[in-house]
């Protein structure tokens, strides 16, 4: 609970309303109260830290003059959405975000109806929102639609696909551009650099706003400077970007300046048509080390705020993340054409090695998942080897260019997945629950799923020395600390490995799911196969076991429908092998938050679970426990 001491006012907002009751000139010190229990709260329980910290007063303008939830407040991705939770009725609940049935981490319709949409992926807030604000309209609803996204969410292409359509349609809509001039990492591309500049042209944009003022609107001589100012305000500020969208423009103006963002948002809220409002903020405020290490505090762990986050002692284990940068930068040192592209994901992906010994070879395309995908193309068709590294669930976004840029003309291009199965904390919208499902239908392209950190290393080099599209998937976090080769071999396509040799089952893993399985594998003297590849398929030694064995079980950390085992189904009925099989893997349904091993076990896909799914569907294949021996005396 709140201590009712130290945040007075705050403590009095259970809801939206009740911060409607404050006066203005309190609203300073209720921003104040904010930002300290924020960082009380997230030091406390760790999360997304850096970005809701540079929201605190807009979120606190916001909700003050606009009637929430009946108008419609959108967030971008969502990392900065902790203010707003705070503000809706779920401080208390704060310290619980990203644990097993705790807050969401991020905006969730199913958890309050202040979350109008959800999110997790970047650059949808304006489609979002144009889509309320088009409804409200046909229905004669007079509401206020506002949507808040960042100068990194406006790299993404949807973007402006929404801005181009929302200027067209003329509909009461209010676009917040947050610019902190930060995404996860340092932005990169145009984008910045123009904001950058309009920054800069604060006095020019002053005097235009004051001409307007002095001119009688619509008159013949606003007319004759409303079509010039376009052309001269060109030459000094790209502010006629949004402009010529036909969004009105004003700003930019300091986000953290509490009276002059009021201000300026009750202005805006009385206008009729597409508005944008540029807001300059820092992403930390308010917090010094996370303002001057906003990469490091853009989502941290437990931490003391009188000390900051402690630095990290070296991990027992590399990450499957480690494991692929330092394949990168070992790869790049011998092949001259070997390329690596990221959308705006350097540390996530492991990149941040490569990015400095090779910058002339590295490419951040900024939140741009279908450009990564295509750009790759487009190096492959001129002889370049690219690498793509990316998320399972951000590869999503990119999918038909997967299909229609790189598989259909079979080009040589290498995908490194990263976040494969499930990921946890983040929950659904991050989870990489589908990617070989929808990976193993696309012609053409090789899928490999490694079992352990060496090997995952294997199968790069030989994803990468396949001449055509390949994508290898790996987990979240570390393996089973296997000793990792410093030789850069391949493996033969589409052979299996088997780990043991047995009788009655043979348990077929596909990738990190290897150990749960070859534990319950030697419980009940089973044949276990660490298949390594889903596409293709070891189709002679899977049919060799169809006939040797009465039961196949297929353990994938990948949705159950069209996955891994679905794929060796297939492939018995196709040869009308009698082998009863099992398959396992994750259910149909979304996942929620919380730790991986807690999801794998209620999945399934454990030791435990293994266990249990083969004794319930073959009661004759039970385990021999081991019997203890005690004293009777």
């Amino acid at each position: 609970m709140i201590d009712r001491e130290r945040y007075p006012r705050l403590a009095r907002i259970d809801t939206p309303a009740d911060l409607r009751t404050f006066d203005e000139a309190d609203l300073p010190d209720v921003a104040r109260e904010l930002r300290e229990y924020l960082i009380e709260s997230v030091a406390g329980a760790g999360g997304h830290f850096g970005a809701g910290l540079g929201v605190v007063e807009l979120t606190v303008a916001l909700h003050y003059l606009y009637d929430t939830p009946a108008d419609r407040l959108v967030w971008d991705v969502g990392h900065q959405c902790y203010p707003h939770k705070i503000l809706t009725g779920r401080r208390d609940r704060i310290g619980t975000i990203k644990q097993k049935g705790g807050l969401a981490p991020f905006p969730r319709r199913d958890e309050s109806e202040y979350d109008t949409f959800g999110v997790g992926h970047s650059s949808t807030s304006i489609s979002a929102a144009l889509g309320m604000a088009l409804a409200a309209q046909r229905k004669g609803d007079a509401r206020k639609i506002v949507a808040v996204i960042g100068d990194g969410g406006l790299t993404g292409g949807m973007a402006y696909e929404a801005l181009h359509h929302g200027g067209d349609v003329d509909a009461d809509l209010l676009v917040i551009l947050n610019d902190n001039q930060m995404s996860i990492s340092e932005n990169v591309g145009a984008l910045p650099k123009m904001l950058a500049r309009l920054m800069t042209s604060r006095r020019l944009n002053a005097m235009r706003e004051s001409a307007k003022r002095r001119l009688k609107p619509h008159g013949m001589v606003w007319r004759f400077l409303k079509r010039w100012e376009e052309h001269l305000k060109g030459m000094f500020v790209p502010s006629t970007l949004f402009e010529e969208f036909n969004f009105h423009y004003f700003g930019p103006i300091d986000g953290h300046d509490l009276p002059q963002l009021l201000h300026s948002l009750k202005t805006l809220k009385e206008l009729k048509g597409p508005q944008l409002l540029h807001i300059i903020t820092t992403k930390g405020k308010g917090y010094e080390p996370a303002e001057r290490e906003q990469i490091e505090y853009h989502a941290v762990g437990p931490f003391d705020p009188s000390k900051g986050l402690a630095k990290k002692a070296g991990a027992a284990r590399k990450s499957y993340t480690e494991i692929f940068g330092d394949w990168l930068c070992d790869l790049a040192a011998v092949e001259t054409q070997l390329y690596a592209i990221t959308p705006a994901m350097r540390e996530g992906s492991g990149l941040v090695r490569f990015s400095k010994e090779y910058p002339q070879r590295y490419f951040d395309v900024g939140i741009a998942e279908q450009h990564a995908v295509t750009l790759a193309a487009g190096m492959a068709c001129e002889g370049a080897k690219p690498v793509v590294a990316i998320y399972s669930t951000f590869l999503q976004r990119g999918y038909d260019q997967l299909i229609h840029d790189v598989a259909i003309q079979n080009l040589d291009v290498t995908f490194a997945i990263d976040r494969g199965g499930v990921v946890g904390p983040d929950g659904a919208t991050h989870a990489g629950s589908f990617d070989l499902t929808y990976l193993r239908c696309v012609p053409n392209l090789l899928v490999a799923a490694p079992s352990d950190e060496n090997e995952c290393r294997l199968l790069l080099t030989t994803a990468f020395r396949h001449e055509g599209p390949a994508a290898v998937r790996y987990p979240r976090g570390t393996g089973p600390g296997a000793k990792i080769e410093p030789q850069l071999n391949a493996l033969p396509i589409g052979r299996a490995d088997l780990r043991r040799r047995g009788s009655g089952i043979a348990i077929l893993a596909f990738g990190s799911p290897l150990a749960a399985a070859f534990e319950v594998g030697v419980e009940f003297g089973a044949t276990v196969v660490n298949m390594r590849f889903v596409k293709p398929l070891d189709e002679a030694l899977v049919l060799e076991l169809a006939k040797t064995h009465a039961a196949i079980v297929t353990v994938e950390d990948n949705a159950v429908s069209g996955g891994a085992g679905s794929a060796v189904a297939e492939l018995l009925a196709a040869h009308g092998a009698e082998s009863s099989i099992l398959q396992l893997g994750l259910p149909d349904r979304f996942l929620e938050h919380a730790s991986r091993e807690h999801l794998l076990g209620e999945a399934g896909i454990d030791a435990a679970g293994i266990r249990d799914a083969i004794v319930r569907r073959w009661p004759q294949f039970v385990p021999k426990p081991v019997v203890e021996v005690r004293s009777v005396i």
